[in-house]
């Protein structure tokens, strides 16, 4: 079969960690796979170098140089590990400190411009992978696995959108298949950065915060792969957060629309947007943990078996707010929602869940709470004269909320799924403010206050019986 494995953070953050990523990659070989490997930075190195860049634009270069000290320190140790003294270890080591020369003078022109640039953001966020990259593939080779690297802004194409831009699918295949293709067909393994890629014009661009996994999906529908597996630090997709439900145990299979529902509500197992690619062409995509290699995981497919659980899953995203545009006048004006969410469109925030009365009086939706401000100033101006008038009301949200999602294809034409899940919540005087359904009746979203949220999470794992594994 021919593989794409991505390794996350976590998944070579440490030398116990690469240790597992050379067997993992050593046994899928003898096993007679062709391996393409996304490595994402090691853990903890994306948030020195954004927070170094950050400091810079706020006038503080001294960051960026403590920054530089750390992560070569964090690499130096590593390859000493697994390269020793050696001529391979020097040059892993120069490619390193060029790439950290080049982010000490990014953040040096950010100081004297006073201005963090999305294009400049992307270019440092990244730099963590492009780091990464030579170091694995060097850890690789000494353990006698040849390996080759290979920067994903050479196959990946995408738009402008600095941050979280979208990959262009017929030139990505292109490109992929002539990069990659040679490389495969001589016996080595391809090990890419993950995260990042390129415009039409070789401009670097992100793929969104944790967008390896999409990397790899990306890459694996350009290539015709047979599997994707994502190598983390848990054992698959989980029923839900084990911190608050100790008793929370992984999903043996998900379908693509289960696994879409809950990384877009909070189950970070998994990039919101990385299902898309697999999805389109039907490749299963394994979710696996690094530390613990033989567990099955998580597998995901078009459909999952048959099961008799309605529910699978409970999720929960926090740091949230709930932002309502309302008013007696509201049923008479023509267009109002659309301009409530051209208004929210301007500021480049996703909304998360909409809920509207039937009276048409109320429309409430939640948002990221570090974007009320900005959402709240640009529905302010768009409706100021409806709110002059008095036909309505100031616009008003809550902070601290959390939106609650619960999860399971079973769900779909199942009686008396809402019935237990509001009767649960009811019993415990937990309650609700909001409620939204999607049509395909996957997911039931609620919102709910941040101080009742992980008992909320209890109740319905325990009301679904979620703690015993199928």
């Amino acid at each position: 079969m021919l593989i794409v494995m991505k390794f996350g953070g976590t998944s070579v953050g440490s030398v116990p960690a690469l240790e597992k990523l050379v067997e993992i990659v050593k046994t899928g070989r003898q096993q007679g796979h062709s391996l393409v490997v996304v490595v994402s930075a090691m853990s903890g190195v994306t948030d020195m170098l954004l927070n170094a860049a950050h400091r810079a634009e706020a006038g503080d270069e001294e960051t960026a140089h403590t920054a530089r000290a750390a992560i070569t320190q964090k690499h130096a140790e590593a390859t000493l590990h697994f390269l020793g003294d050696t001529p391979e270890r020097t040059a892993v080591l120069a490619q390193i400190n060029s790439l950290l020369d080049e982010f000490e003078l990014l953040c040096h022109g950010i100081r004297v411009l006073g201005e963090l640039t999305p294009r400049a953001l992307d270019v440092i966020a990244g730099m963590g992978e492009r780091i990464s990259v030579p170091q694995v593939t060097a850890i690789l080779n000494r353990a006698g696995v040849p390996a080759q690297g290979v920067a994903a802004t050479e196959l990946i194409v995408t738009d402008g959108r600095f941050g979280a831009a979208v990959p262009l699918v017929e030139a990505t295949a292109a490109k992929t298949q002539a990069g990659l293709r040679p490389i495969l067909g001589a016996g080595k393994t391809p090990v890419i950065t993950g995260f990042i890629a390129a415009t039409e014009d070789g401009i670097p661009t992100t793929l969104g915060r944790g967008g390896s996994d999409y990397t790899a999906t990306i890459l694996g529908r350009a290539l015709e792969a047979d599997e994707v597996w994502i190598w983390t630090d848990v054992n698959g997709v989980m029923t839900t957060d084990p911190r608050v439900v100790p008793e929370a145990h992984p999903i043996a299979h998900l379908s693509y629309a289960e696994i879409s529902e809950l990384s877009f509500f909070g189950a970070k197992v998994l990039h919101s947007q990385a299902i898309r690619p697999a999805r389109r062409v039907g490749m299963p995509v394994r979710i696996l943990n690094t530390f613990e290699p033989t567990h099955p995981g998580t597998l995901i497919t078009a459909n999952a078996p048959e099961s008799n659980r309605a529910v699978k899953a409970v999720a929960a995203i926090k740091n949230m707010s709930l932002v309502t545009v309302e008013g007696p006048g509201m049923a008479g004006i023509p267009g109002v929602a659309g301009r409530t969410f051209m208004g929210v469109a301007r500021t480049d925030t996703n909304v998360l869940m909409i809920s509207q009365a039937s009276s048409e009086q109320s429309i409430c939706f939640v948002i990221p709470s570090a974007d009320v401000g900005k959402v709240v100033k640009s529905l302010e101006q768009e409706l100021a004269r409806e709110i002059e008038r008095r036909d309505l009301e100031p616009v008003r949200w809550e902070d601290e909320v959390v939106v609650l999602a619960i999860v399971g294809a079973g769900m779909k034409g199942t009686p008396g799924i809402s019935g237990r899940l509001f009767g649960a919540l009811g019993r415990e005087k937990i309650n609700v403010i909001a409620i939204a359904q999607g049509s395909s009746e996957f997911n039931i979203s609620l919102v709910i206050s941040r101080s009742e949220a992980d008992r909320a999470v209890r109740v319905i794992h325990d009301e679904f019986e979620l703690e015993k594994p199928d």
